[in-house]
């Protein structure tokens, strides 16, 4: 497979783009008009340039508005192509995209518009050049491969074939498996797009709109299966428009591309396994179990503080590493660390963030496999020394910098409790009822939510469920969860736009610390806040007004409504279940525990409680002496 992306994909000048294009492992670009005229180069020296980088040029875009033209017009387009043609031999590449006609005082009729393409075939074989055409989705005639194919057979010309464009087939609902019928050898170029599906006018979508596959809602993969099923073998390549992707870094955004591309054809090579195309071998997505545990970077006062949080939760101090300052808390299948350690990387990490969560470590089917898919979609390795009695645990990097760990039972990873830490002499320990991890909430910049979506839904057997804003007194917030199909793992991803919101001034505090918090799941939530309470627990409160809400909006009895006033307890329901929900006060730079309980099959998070949730932690964290509003 050769991977390629167009340069108008991500951000910056043609000589940035292509530092991060070859850097992250293209084997060529689509040169966008646009970046190669703004470029002060010559077209001979940038086409050696983008040569040096290692990359080739796969195609030379776009030429408009040629097709179904009359008189002094249909000149000046043949003498434009010319002009183009001349510019790709000095270039260096021998494809152009011919997009189809928008224009006003262009013709329709299929004939009229292959003889058109026949006589450009015929100046283009003269420069051993080939031409490509492709059916925009608001094209003024020509809106369908279908009828872009009809067009190319009558051109009957072998300069001249098909650009299928998945955005452009599947924003208009067109049956991907029709493009089944169409030759290989007349496919001259396939690109991809996803996009979240929006009712807008198509033009406006595509050119705003566009994102990675996986990214988005576009039936990509069975798009590309369909291609796949032609026995076409030329470049795969990304064209993606995206505001968002306009201010992004372009190595980030590289990174994106190619982690969607191999992950995307991974697919498609499973789906379709007779297939020509050659894919990279890599482990097929990995199955979560669940989260294994959460590591805190903390020190002195603040460990201390966290320990007795811990403590008043239910968590027993279940041990001590055998080398290193680091404590193990432990309540049915959760794991919690204490990193106190004064080298190494969660001390770097306490030290520019304060106690933060540094790592999380997943339970997985196969860690091995794991860390190697993760890596050969981009991501990037961690390593510190592994000491005497300690275990290798494959690991990668993740959202803020952070640690991600892969811990599975087959190869004996998952026995690193027993085989690193000292088992604690402490008093036994009464726990609170929590069973497991339900799910954590990491929290980052809006515009990096698609690509950590990405990250986790390429990676793992995980998918993504429907955005959700959250309602923050000073702002949205954006929110998203990731989970996989039992939900025994679940990750929320929460975008913040503002400093001003909860989610942001975390961010800010915390120089882009990655998980704000973890919610611990109980069967019983209100014997576990009684017995939390007994032993010194302080929920975060909540106003009256939210209960006489609740009761109004749910009909609760009385005597339910009063225990939940009284333990601080928050409630939604939906046609599924219900869901019950408390929280911790806030420590640290504005970290924070939850607790919940799903009854039935409700599969959310308490979405409509998060504004008075957001409230109520905004009124305990306001820096004393700040006016109230």
């Amino acid at each position: 497979m050769k991977t390629s992306i167009a340069t108008v994909s991500i951000s910056g000048n043609l000589r940035e783009k292509l530092d991060a294009i070859a850097k992250v492992g293209f084997d060529g670009i689509e040169i966008f008009e646009q970046d190669f005229i703004a470029d002060t180069g010559t077209p001979r020296e940038i086409g050696n340039m983008i040569r040096d980088h290692g990359l080739e040029i796969t195609l030379f875009q776009p030429f408009r508005d040629f097709e179904g033209l009359t008189g002094d017009a249909r000149t000046r387009a043949f003498d434009r192509a010319k002009y183009k043609f001349d510019t790709m031999v000095e270039l260096g590449t021998d494809l152009i995209l011919v997009c189809s006609s928008t224009r006003p005082d262009s013709l329709g009729g299929i004939d009229r518009a292959a003889d058109d393409f026949n006589e450009l075939g015929q100046i283009a074989a003269e420069r051993n050049l080939r031409v490509g055409y492709e059916a925009l989705a608001w094209g003024r005639h020509v809106n369908d491969h279908r009828d872009a194919w009809e067009i190319v057979r009558r051109a009957d010309h072998p300069n001249i074939g098909l650009i299928l464009d998945s955005f452009h087939t599947l924003a208009r609902k067109i049956d991907p498996n029709t493009i089944r019928r169409i030759p290989s050898d007349k496919i001259f170029f396939v690109q991809l797009a996803d996009a979240p599906l929006i009712d807008m006018d198509f033009l406006y979508w595509s050119r705003h709109f566009r994102n990675m596959p996986g990214e988005g809602d576009l039936a990509v993969t069975e798009f590309m299966q369909a291609v796949a099923a032609t026995g076409y073998d030329g470049p795969i390549s990304l064209e993606i428009f995206n505001d968002q992707f306009r201010g992004g870094h372009p190595e980030g955004l590289a990174r994106d591309g190619y982690r969607s591309l191999v992950a995307l054809m991974d697919d498609v090579k499973r789906a379709e396994p007779d297939i020509k195309i050659e894919v990279p071998s890599i482990p097929e997505r990995v199955t979560v179990e669940g989260v294994e545990f959460i590591e805190f970077a903390t020190s002195g006062e603040e460990a201390t503080a966290l320990a007795q949080l811990l403590k008043s939760m239910g968590f027993a101090h279940a041990g001590d590493h055998i080398s290193k300052n680091v404590a193990l808390w432990k309540q049915g299948d959760i794991h919690v660390v204490l990193n106190q350690e004064t080298t190494g990387f969660a001390h770097s990490a306490y030290v520019t963030q304060g106690t933060t969560i540094c790592d999380v470590g997943l339970n997985v089917g196969n860690a091995a496999a794991t860390s190697h898919r993760a890596t050969a979609l981009g991501a990037a390795t961690f390593d510190q020394p592994v000491g005497p009695g300690e275990m290798d645990i494959p690991a990668i990097r993740s959202v803020g910098g952070s640690v991600m760990h892969f811990i599975d039972d087959q190869s004996g990873l998952s026995d690193v409790w027993s085989v690193e830490f000292t088992k604690s002499t402490d008093k036994p320990v009464t726990g609170a009822g929590l069973r497991r991890i339900d799910h954590v909430a990491e929290t980052m910049n809006y515009d990096e939510m698609l690509s950590w979506s990405l990250f986790y839904t390429s990676i793992f057997d995980m998918h993504r469920t429907p955005m959700v804003d959250v309602i923050d007194p000073d702002g949205l917030v954006r929110s998203q969860a990731i989970k996989t199909r039992d939900g025994g793992a679940r990750i929320t991803l929460n975008g913040a736009e503002t400093h001003r919101t909860l989610a942001g001034s975390f961010l800010a505090e915390s120089f882009g610390g990655a998980v704000q918090h973890v919610a611990f799941a109980t069967d019983d939530i209100f014997a576990t806040a009684r017995h939390m309470a007994a032993h010194g627990f302080e929920p975060l409160p909540m106003t009256g007004n939210y209960y006489n809400d609740l009761q109004a909006r749910f009909g609760l009895e009385t005597d339910q409504l009063g225990q939940m006033k009284d333990l601080s307890i928050l409630y939604d329901e939906d046609a599924d279940g219900a869901f019950y929900q408390f929280y911790s006060r806030p420590f640290g730079g504005g970290l924070f525990f939850e607790i919940v309980q799903r009854i039935g099959d409700y599969d959310g998070y308490g979405a409509p409680n998060a504004p008075f949730r957001i409230a109520a932690q905004k009124r305990l964290m306001r820096p004393k002496g700040m006016p109230r509003r």
